[in-house]
């Protein structure tokens, strides 16, 4: 479009000027062929006109009237109609007398440039439009393998890089974004390590700490304190390991027929077998069979249904519909950060905690190929949705 219209725009400039520039040159060639007429014919000393017209009576009288009132010089008059234009030259004899020369241009010449620019105009803004979009479709295709490997990049494949090739800006911007990476990649890899090293390196304190807990007698509240702290520092250290694990991409899926009820069922049975007084159920819709992970999909529901119960409002519900698993409270709901962007680890709201274990939820769907959403519906609370991968075998 910018070049189409730039060729118009240089179309209608040349239009406008190559005329004005035409009549300045019939002005001076007609004026420079009077000259040369009026010195042959004072040479000839009147004999020869040398194609003058000496008083001729068709010269336009503002012409006539300017010559005879201004200076010994000559003078030029353009005289336009239908036909064309006439370009008179003009000046005064020695004895007084008028002596003009004129010529016609037809018409026509105007009409032809005009045509010629036009058509000239219509076919460099065409074939400059053919190349400007062929250019352009070039940049576009390279800006869209870039914004896709950027977009993967931006998902946590640390090792995809955007395609440098050239010399141009595309290709600085893209070596930019690649050394950025590069050194992003680098920083989480060094993190993940420290995390995974100082994990493992408490593994083996803490569990001296809950054997030594276990030993305490008595159920006083200091006693009964050091327990509880022991074991959430188990779970805690066995979350950091997972997360580590999951980074580094060392997890793989074990599949096999599951039926997703039962599993629910399981899920259930295990949080209420450690708080008994919370009010957790099963609602199946649809039952379903499908080809999955087990052990992942059971730690996946148990942390949504513990993450329900700590941040949410019970009763919780664990909905069975189909491939669709779905983790309800009647709590405040998901804070918009979590919904837009998905777990953050590492940051929690006001209720305490590090926001792994719903990390470890992303973390293992991806593992076994599902996906999960966040969402708070409009009478209220949270719903957290595992759904499993759609080529799985059909509900029954």
């Amino acid at each position: 479009m910018t070049i189409a219209a730039t060729a118009a725009v240089s179309a209608t400039l040349t239009i406008r000027a190559v005329p004005v520039a035409v009549q300045d040159d019939r002005r001076d060639s007609v004026s420079a062929e009077h000259q040369k007429a009026v010195r042959q014919y004072r040479a000839s000393g009147g004999r020869d006109t040398a194609g003058l017209d000496v008083d001729p009576a068709q010269v336009p009288a503002a012409l006539r009237r300017y010559v005879v009132s201004g200076e010994d010089r000559p003078v030029t008059y353009l005289e336009e109609d239908k036909s064309g234009t006439t370009v008179w030259a003009a000046s005064r004899g020695e004895d007084g007398q008028l002596l003009a020369l004129h010529r016609h241009f037809p018409q026509t010449l105007f009409e032809d440039l005009e045509r010629a620019t036009l058509i000239n105009a219509v076919f460099g803004a065409l074939g400059g439009s053919v190349v400007g979009l062929v250019l352009a479709a070039a940049m576009v295709r390279r800006l869209r393998r870039s914004t896709r490997q950027a977009e993967r990049i931006k998902d946590g494949e640390l090792d995809a890089r955007l395609p440098g090739r050239g010399r141009d800006e595309i290709a600085q911007l893209s070596a930019a974004v690649n050394m950025m990476a590069q050194a992003l990649a680098a920083r989480i890899e060094a993190e993940r390590a420290v995390t995974a090293n100082i994990a493992h390196e408490l593994r083996t304190p803490v569990a001296g700490l809950l054997a030594a807990s276990s030993l305490l007698t008595g159920n006083d509240c200091p006693a009964e304190m050091v327990r509880e702290r022991a074991v959430r520092l188990r779970d805690l250290m066995e979350d950091v390991l997972e997360v580590a694990r999951i980074d580094n991409g060392g997890e793989r899926a074990e599949p096999r027929e599951v039926e997703l009820a039962t599993l629910a069922r399981r899920v259930v049975a295990s949080v209420r077998a450690e708080r008994p007084q919370v009010s957790v159920t099963v609602e199946v819709i649809h039952d379903s069979v499908r080809e999955t992970d087990p052990r992942r999909l059971h730690r996946i529901l148990t942390n949504l249904v513990t993450n329900a119960l700590r941040h949410g409002a019970e009763p919780v519900v664990v909905e069975v519909a189909g491939p669709e698993l779905r983790v309800r409270d009647h709590g405040p709901g998901f804070p918009s950060e979590l919904i837009a962007h998905g777990p953050q680890r590492f940051r929690t709201g006001g209720n305490g905690g590090l926001g792994l274990g719903l990390a470890i939820v992303t973390g293992q769907a991806a593992v076994i190929g599902a996906r999960v959403s966040w969402h708070n519906p409009p009478e209220g609370g949270a719903v957290a949705t595992v759904t499993l991968p759609s080529d799985a075998p059909a509900q029954r």
